[in-house]
């Protein structure tokens, strides 16, 4: 592959495919952020090295308010792919200020592919989107074109979707959409419900479960994410959709029952049933059969295996891990 730019190389699944690319591609790649690069704790292409790789240059941009500069970064560099996972990206506090979710997730997003539209360096645009947009739909297959969106985040990130998808038919915008279930998997971000669910242990704090944890969720580590991923990037078709899922449905509380029972303490000693969220659909249940179709893929990674790495990464990093807070802290 040529240049490849990773826009939102901060975020979890971001830094992650950074660190993908640059331990199994020769390719230089770009990363973009609208922070400065985090401790090495939360981005793995810098965790297991003493400094950043040779073939990865990062840069500090927003794209609310720096995409000409952005841009231009584009014409001078002349990437041959983008992978977007610039967003917005949590549900529960999308409510307390939409506007912050519909500018990065709509506005920008929309602003940017059309700027892009033209440039023919460009081969594969590859929208980093969520599950979240289908609400309430059921047997979530990539062609159904089911939304029914029941939060701002999902509002915003759909409407994206359909502005990029419209540029794919009007203008052969080389997009593909990538919507993967709950991914999880070491340098993740503290206030997720599997490394909270395990520090919440470790300082024998109470984990408070919404509703009781009946919300179902599926959950796939990054790893299998990341292949999928990569073969979206090489082959995947213009203006198609791919899901990525374990293909394993269960409840949150089964989910930390699971973890308690692995890491030897007694469920109801370690939990705390708090009222449920109303912003919480009830599960989302993908079909990968075009990923295992086209290309292939299958998920590898088993729930146990993925949670004992989490857990090892914690347990050696833990003086370092205490130092964060366990929240989502909102940034604009």
């Amino acid at each position: 592959m040529g240049k490849v730019v990773i826009l939102g190389s901060n975020s979890f699944s971001g830094s992650h495919l950074v660190n993908y690319f640059l331990e199994n591609t020769d390719s230089e790649v770009i990363g973009i952020s609208r922070s400065s690069e985090y401790s090495p704790l939360f981005l793995p292409y810098l965790y297991s090295r003493k400094c950043r790789p040779s073939r990865f240059r990062f840069f500090q941009l927003n794209i609310n308010t720096q995409l000409p500069e952005i841009i231009r970064l584009f014409d001078s560099e002349r990437p041959e792919i983008i992978v977007n996972f610039m967003a917005q990206g949590n549900v529960q506090y999308s409510w307390s200020n939409p506007v912050h979710w519909l500018t990065t997730n709509t506005v920008s997003v929309a602003n940017l592919a059309f700027s892009l539209k033209d440039r023919a360096y460009l081969e594969k645009f590859v929208q980093i989107s969520t599950p979240e947009i289908y609400g309430l739909c059921r047997d979530l297959k990539e062609d159904l074109n089911c939304y029914n969106p029941s939060t701002p985040y999902a509002v915003s990130k759909v409407a994206g979707d359909l502005f990029l998808s419209a540029l794919y038919k009007k203008f052969n915008f080389p997009v593909c959409f990538v919507r993967s279930s709950n991914f999880y998997g070491a340098h993740q971000q503290l206030y997720r419900i599997i490394p909270k669910t395990i520090i919440c242990l470790k300082n024998r704090v109470r984990i408070p479960l919404h509703g009781g944890g009946v919300a179902q969720r599926d959950f796939i580590h990054i790893k299998d994410v990341l292949e999928g991923m990569f073969r979206v990037i090489s082959r995947g078709a213009n203006g198609s959709v791919y899901h990525f899922s374990s293909g394993k449905i269960l409840t949150i509380r089964n989910l930390v029952k699971f973890i308690c029972r692995s890491a030897g303490y007694n469920f109801e000693d370690s939990v705390a049933i708090s009222d449920d969220r109303a912003d919480q659909d009830a599960i989302f249940g993908l079909s990968s059969s075009k990923a295992k179709e086209e290309f292939g893929w299958q998920p590898r990674v088993k729930l146990g295996d993925g949670i004992n790495e989490v857990v090892k990464w914690i347990e050696n990093n833990w003086e370092e891990i205490i130092k964060y807070p366990l929240e989502y802290i909102h940034q604009e």
